[in-house]
């Protein structure tokens, strides 16, 4: 399991975003891992989903950071 911020958001996207995160610069993609951490942290509607499943959690977060969207 990956223990770098930037890894475990990186494993947590989709293959297209993976790619679409890998091209960016490392300080960009320190940023958006940043975010994600944020997103699972403050969003309560991932509560739920963590419950139920950690890894859709971190998947759901990871998608609405790199789309740029809330919900």
């Amino acid at each position: 399991m990956p223990t770098d911020d930037v890894a475990r958001f990186l494993d947590a996207l989709s293959p297209a975003h993976r790619e679409e995160v890998r091209r960016q610069p490392r300080q960009q993609q320190e940023k958006l891992a940043a975010a994600w951490e944020t997103e699972l942290r403050e969003d309560t509607d991932l509560d739920t989903l963590s419950e139920l499943s950690p890894a859709a959690a971190e998947s759901e977060a990871a998608r609405r950071v790199v789309e740029g969207k809330d919900s």
